[in-house]
């Protein structure tokens, strides 16, 4: 018995060729979910006994009965009907240890893929082959319609390739399809149609709200999605060459295959820049793809030992080094008796320090723990466990452990650099917990819960001018200075350093945000005066809500959102996917 693994449309068009119909009675095609499997298996027996194709669509979503389908694939293999056929289609894990469908059945099938078409030219052509001639003469209006068709199949593709650039195109991954554009054309037709004048707004709304909006989970993704959309469905979009990228603009009206043929020859080269992004971003993502090439060789060598300076080093040696180097440096745990008592007030800003430190107490409490258990068990005073086994593999290949990184903050670092910012932060916390005043400027990066600092400067200023809370809002103001130029903390709010702008640079002298430098990808941001205004005082012409966030992961790790001031408009930047980082 083969047991490939197909999409439904593929076996289905074999199956017409070869008999093989739903029609007949011959073809079973089970959605699985929702308590499909039982009609799985009764349509798996009655096809092996009579020669019938069975496809089962998105093992994926059925893990707990993936080891029940191999099984019955093994029982109904032996002495079955000679034209008995299993297709299976699953969607790709989104990383390797959410790998469920069990090795039995990865082993007996004929495995085969769906790559999705990569770069902008592959993927526009793919996105047009979706149609053909007699949907481009079906509309009254022909020129409407055929220009905005191919501006969103130019759409489709931005946001299918976007997510190559990793967190920078996009916080989460998402499964546009083509049956968003394949609808969405769908509904162009119908409202061009039925409207003397286009609906802007309305096929907007219904394209990046409902069609592709409906996959997309988060706010600032959703934003992204909005502003793809006005720039390339415009009203005005028909009277002049709209440029939908550098060079390329909209064709006038053309047949089908003019179409291709446009976009074979007018089409620049590959670049970030056809999606709205800085060609840094092609650098990061580069840089991604070589980094986790290195880390999985470096995974795959002998765990037996290690070269290092000249001479070769076990597991064990190596962890022991690692691990004698951790427990010298590691800083005492704070005594919180003795700080909450060197003052009784509690301003907002000293219950931040508290929580600071009783976080950081957990944590070092946690390594010191942990290695000194693992120290134990390679004298062999303790029986080596689990848990102390991954300790020390996570110490081998210079990984932050996962029991650390689960009671510290969210970081990219490797341990060796992990290790370093915990000391730098153990130290900024020292600095502050001598008499509890609030450093002249704060190392906003060196928070566990920078969330909490932001709010405190929120509550201090309602506290003083009896605002009310809820309406209030954070500003800042960028300064032309840096950490050291500052002996005094700011009168009202705070000044905080330690960001870092991705996407875009700070322009000193005017200002502003602007145009990055070519192979500066994370410049530093000058010291930042963050203070709190009543909502009816904020000015929002000319500025860029630009999203703040822990690490360049996003997504999860956002912190806030800081108004910055802007020449351009701000739709450039939030397709440049410009953020501030608080790590790098």
């Amino acid at each position: 018995m083969r047991v490939p693994g197909a999409r439904f449309f593929s076996a289905a068009v074999i199956g017409n060729k070869l008999g093989f119909t739903i029609d007949l009675g011959k073809l079973h095609n089970i959605s699985l979910g929702q308590g499909q499997e039982v009609i799985a298996e009764i349509a798996m027996e009655k096809a092996s006994k009579e020669g019938h194709w069975v496809i089962l669509q998105n093992i994926h979503l059925v893990a707990k009965w993936l080891s029940t389908l191999e099984k019955l694939l093994e029982k109904y293999s032996e002495e079955s009907h000679s034209d008995y056929r299993v297709f299976m289609s699953a969607e790709p894990p989104p990383s390797p240890k959410e790998h469920i469908i069990p090795q039995g059945i990865l082993e007996n099938s004929i495995k085969i893929t769906n790559e999705p078409p990569t770069g902008m030219r592959a993927n526009l052509h793919s996105a047009l082959d979706n149609f053909d001639q007699n949907i481009l003469d079906q509309c009254t209006r022909e020129q409407e319609f055929k220009t905005i068709l191919f501006s969103l199949c130019y759409f489709h593709a931005c946001v299918a390739e976007r997510r190559k650039f990793g967190p920078q195109g996009w916080n989460k991954i998402y499964p546009f399809n083509f049956g968003d554009l394949t609808i969405s054309v769908s509904v162009l037709y119908n409202y061009l149609e039925a409207n003397a004048q286009i609906p802007w707004e309305d096929l907007r709304f219904l394209f990046g709200e409902i069609m592709y909006g409906g996959h997309i989970t988060d706010d600032w993704d959703r934003r992204l999605c909005r502003s793809y959309l006005e720039e390339y469905l415009q009203p005005n979009q028909f009277d002049r060459k709209l440029a939908l990228a550098p060079g390329f603009v909209i064709p006038s009206n053309l047949d089908y295959q003019g179409y291709h043929k446009y976009i074979d020859e007018m089409l620049p080269p590959e670049s970030p820049t056809h999606y709205g992004l800085h060609p840094n971003a092609e650098i990061e993502f580069l840089t991604v793809t070589s980094d986790n090439l290195f880390r999985t060789l470096l995974e795959l060598q002998s765990r037996e030992s290690i070269v290092g300076e000249g001479a070769t080093q076990t597991v064990e040696e190596k962890g022991k080094a690692v691990l004698d180097d951790i427990l010298e440096k590691l800083p005492e745990e704070y005594n919180m008796s003795d700080i909450t008592s060197k003052s009784a007030e509690r301003t907002p800003y000293i219950l931040v320090c508290f929580q600071e430190c009783e976080r950081m107490n957990i944590l070092l409490n946690e390594i010191r723990r942990s290695l000194k258990e693992l120290d134990l068990g390679l004298k062999g005073e303790l029986a080596i466990s689990s848990e102390m086994e991954q300790l020390q593999t996570a110490l081998f290949f210079d990984n932050v452990p996962d029991t650390w990184m689960k009671l510290a903050y969210p970081s990219t670092y490797g341990l060796a650099q992990w290790y370093t910012d915990v000391l730098l932060r153990c130290r900024e916390l020292d600095s502050w917990t001598q008499d509890l005043s609030l450093p002249s400027v704060v190392w906003i990066s060196g928070f566990f819960n920078p969330q909490s600092f932001l709010t405190a400067v929120m509550q201090s200023l309602a506290r003083k001018n009896e605002w009310p809370l809820d309406k209030m809002h954070l500003t800042v103001d960028v300064t032309k200075k840096y950490k050291e130029e500052f002996a005094q903390p700011a009168r009202e709010g705070a000044y905080i350093y330690g960001l870092h702008m991705e996407g875009a640079r700070w322009d000193f002298q005017s200002g502003h945000i602007a145009e990055a430098r070519l192979k500066v990808s994370t410049p530093t941001m000058p010291v930042i005066f963050v203070r709190a205004i009543p909502n009816d005082r904020q000015d929002t012409r000319n500025i860029y809500e630009c999203p703040v966030y822990k690490t360049k992961l996003r997504g999860s790790t956002y912190v806030w959102a800081f108004p910055l001031k802007t020449k351009e408009r701000p739709a450039k930047w939030i397709i440049a996917g410009v953020a501030l980082l608080l790590s790098v």
